[in-house]
C-alpha cells in the first residue's frame, strides 16, 4: 500500500529524508517548512533548505509562521496524511496536529533517546565527549521528544569526529531508517518502544557565546568545543585583539610548564601548541577575521609567535 505523506522540515539536514521519500513508493502529497528568513550580508529573504528541494519535485509546500490556527493547519488537512514525517522542522507540532494522521507522527532524531532530547543533539554529544551517538525513529507525542522510538542505530564519535561530518553520516542513515520503519509500520509489524526514564539529558539551541574558548580549560575540552562547534558558530578566541576562530584542534600529549593558558608554545608537527589550564591543544586549522581559513604553518609563517597569545 503507497502512503500519502506530509513533510515538515526546514534545514539541510532533513534533505535526505526528502530525497528518500521522494525517490520511494510512497506519495508525498506536501511540505510544510519555516517562512523564508534573511540570511547572507544583504539580509535578503532565503528559502530554507527543504524549501528549495520540495521545488526541484515539484511539490505542494506551505510555511506557516505558527501551526495553531485552523487557517494555519489548512494546507496539512487539505494533504489528507496517512502519516507526517518530521526532521528538523523548528516548530512544535500542537495535539491536534499530532492526532491529524491515522498512522501519526514519525521523527527523526539526531541522538540515542533519551540522551540529547532537544535542538542540538549533534554538538552537545560532541561536548561531553560521548563515544557514540546515532538516529532514532520516534513517534511524536505532546513532550520534548519524549516519543517512544520505532527504530534506533548507534554511531561512534571518534577522536577527530567534527559536527559537520556527523551531521551528514546521521542525515544519510536518518533517511534510511525511515524508509524501513514505514515499511515495518505498513505490514502492521512496528513496535514503538517506550523510552526509559532514567538517562535523560537535553541538548539547549547553539549559540554563539558558547563557541567563546576559555584557556583555562582542559585541553581535550577545548578540544571538543573545536570539534562540536565545526562548521558553525566556529570556536573562537582573540589574537591581537581581532577575533581568530579555530576550525580544527586537538588535545595532544604535553606539558605548558608555567606558561599561562591560552600561551602560544610554538609550531610543532605542523601544529601550533598552546597551553591550556591543564594540558596543550595542537591547533591545526585557523581563520583570522576577514581571512580565509589557512594551516597552522601558513598562520606561523604570517606571524611573529614568540610572546604572541591567545585571549
Amino acid at each position: 500500500m503507497t502512503l500519502r505523506i506530509a513533510f515538515a522540515g526546514t534545514p539541510e539536514f532533513a534533505v535526505p529524508a526528502l530525497d528518500a521519500l521522494s525517490g520511494s513508493a510512497h506519495q508525498v502529497v506536501g511540505v510544510l517548512t519555516q517562512p523564508d528568513r534573511p540570511a547572507g550580508r544583504g539580509r535578503h529573504a532565503a528559502a530554507s533548505a527543504i524549501k528549495l528541494r520540495a521545488r526541484h519535485f515539484d511539490l505542494p509546500v506551505s510555511q506557516p509562521v505558527r501551526l495553531h490556527s485552523a487557517e494555519e493547519q489548512a494546507a496539512l488537512r487539505s494533504w489528507n496524511p496517512d502519516v507526517v514525517v518530521v526532521v528538523a522542522y523548528g516548530l512544535i507540532l500542537p495535539p491536534n496536529v499530532l492526532d491529524l494522521p491515522r498512522l501519526g507522527c514519525l521523527n527523526i532524531h539526531a541522538s540515542l533517546l533519551p540522551r540529547w532530547r532537544g535542538a542540538a543533539p549533534i554538538q552537545r554529544a560532541i561536548l561531553a565527549g560521548d563515544d557514540e551517538t546515532g538516529v532514532c525513529i520516534m513517534r511524536l507525542e505532546a513532550g520534548l521528544d519524549t516519543g517512544p522510538v520505532y527504530a534506533r542505530r548507534p554511531v561512534p564519535i571518534g577522536a577527530r569526529t567534527t559536527a559537520a561530518e556527523l551531521h551528514q553520516q546521521l542525515s544519510r542513515l536518518g533517511a534510511t531508517e525511515l524508509l524501513q520503519t514505514l515499511e515495518r509500520i505498513e505490514a502492521g509489524s512496528a513496535l514503538a518502544v517506550p523510552q526509559p526514564e532514567v538517562g535523560v539529558t537535553y541538548a539547549p539551541k547553539v549559540a554563539k557565546s558558547d563557541a567563546r574558548i576559555d584557556w583555562n580549560a582542559d585541553a581535550a575540552q577545548i578540544s571538543r568545543q573545536v570539534r562540536a562547534f565545526n562548521p558553525w558558530p566556529v570556536a573562537e578566541t582573540r589574537c591581537g585583539g581581532a577575533q581568530l576562530r579555530l576550525w580544527m584542534a586537538q588535545a595532544v600529549d604535553g606539558d605548558a610548564g608555567r606558561h599561562s593558558p591560552g600561551t602560544v608554545l610554538g609550531m610543532f608537527g605542523g601544529a601550533l601548541h598552546v597551553a591550556c589550564g591543564r594540558g596543550v591543544l595542537a591547533v591545526e586549522s585557523l581563520q583570522l577575521a576577514g581571512r580565509r581559513a589557512v594551516s597552522a604553518m601558513d598562520f606561523a609563517n604570517a606571524q611573529s609567535l614568540p610572546g604572541l597569545r591567545f585571549e
